[in-house]
């Protein structure tokens, strides 16, 4: 029996078959560029291989493109498909199985999270259609986050307001599981105390972990908060909101689609979100717009820092964390004053696998970590189906 994963992004969709026990990986594909022009990757037996996607190039064109693909691989029976979803609230902590109650209440946090949850949801029923009897499980990208102390989870508004959900959540909370477990592993001396874990890709985020507990990140009430994305704005003055309501005339719908659509670095370049187009543009505005989202990193490491009262490592993961070394390199510049040095060429040389890229006198530890959402998805699937 196999187990599927079923992993949507904002602008990706993962995918991923296990053996019944989550120890081995059958297969897996992804597929980047949703929305634009889409690229489907699969792997088997250590094989990769490129194919064609069909037109459609939205999350149903490229879950479809998915389901197909699996339909056509898997030989036996299919025993559970795992989901991420991205917003579970208050309620959803752990891996559950999806019944409709449960997805009813998951679809009423959408606008929570308009990029992520809609598509997730989505993923579930078309997986319920391609493999009617398996059972559909969800692993929640808020639950790492539900350690916060009340600080770091609340806004300055009346206290009504907060018990009636308007907190912070935290989101890329399945990454930053996989990330603080695989820096456990890897560290010589044990999981370090104070780290600051980066999973930055279209969309990005920080999370400040203390002995294996999350007690602070960059996302907020939802996943438009802290650093700028790919075509989210990240961290913004309410007043500015307030502004364009009231001169220009914007409601809701617009404010909606100008901050998860059309900001970040993409309204800033003015021509994409995607980190590799910038740093190939030649133009003054590509170049701003990474200058920006350089800045907006190392404040909020900064900040971060405080939080933790101090720094024992930082980790790189995500699309831009894993491959961009040129950014990782700027945003760990002038960090002197706590110790913090990369090693240049360690830092070049990095590739697909997991590596220290700091200085041999540093005293902060720098990772680049591949993050795997997969693999913890599959590790919830196992223990709740037991």
């Amino acid at each position: 029996m196999s187990l599927v994963v079923l992993n949507a992004g904002s602008s990706s969709l993962k995918f991923a078959v296990f053996t019944a026990n989550g120890q081995n990986r059958q297969l897996t594909g992804h597929i980047d560029g949703v929305g634009e022009a889409m690229q489907l990757t699969v792997k088997r037996n250590g094989v990769e291989e490129h194919r064609p996607v069909p037109a459609a190039a939205d999350h149903g064109g490229a879950m479809a493109a998915a389901l197909d693909i699996l339909a056509d691989e898997i030989d036996d029976q299919v025993r559970g498909v795992g989901h991420r979803i991205v917003h579970g609230g208050t309620r959803f902590t752990d891996p559950v199985i999806l019944t409709p109650e449960v997805e009813a209440d998951l679809d009423a946090l959408s606008p929570l999270a308009p990029l992520h949850q809609p598509h997730n949801l989505a993923g579930v029923q078309a997986a319920r259609r391609a493999f009617p009897d398996a059972i559909q499980i969800g692993c929640f990208d808020t639950a790492f986050h539900r350690t916060h102390p009340w600080v770091n989870d609340t806004f300055a508004l009346p206290l009504e307001y907060f018990d009636k959900g308007v907190r912070r959540y935290g989101f890329h909370g399945l990454s930053y599981q996989w990330l603080t477990r695989r820096l456990g592993d890897l560290s010589p001396g044990g999981r370090p105390q104070k780290v600051i874990l980066a999973h930055l890709g279209a969309g990005a985020s920080m999370c400040a972990v203390r002995d294996g507990r999350s007690i602070g990140s960059t996302m907020g009430f939802s996943a438009l908060d802290g650093l700028p994305m790919a075509t989210r704005c990240g961290q913004i003055d309410p007043g500015v909101l307030l502004h364009l309501m009231e001169a220009e005339g914007l409601d809701a719908a617009a404010l909606t689609e100008l901050l998860y659509k059309q900001s970040g670095l993409k309204g800033l370049s003015g021509l994409s979100g995607d980190m590799r187009v910038l740093e190939a543009s030649e133009t003054q505005e590509a170049a701003q717009a990474l200058d920006y989202f350089v800045f907006r990193c190392r404040r909020e490491i900064g900040a971060l820092t405080g939080v933790l009262e101090g720094l024992d490592a930082l980790v790189f993961a995500g699309g831009v964390g894993e491959n961009a070394q040129s950014l990782r390199k700027r945003i760990c510049s002038g960090f002197q004053y706590l110790g913090l040095a990369i090693d240049q060429d360690a830092n070049r040389a990095v590739r697909d696998d997991a590596a220290r890229i700091s200085a041999a006198d540093s005293s902060v530890d720098v990772w680049m970590i591949p993050t795997d959402e997969e693999a913890v998805i599959a590790d919830a699937m196992v223990e709740l189906l037991s």
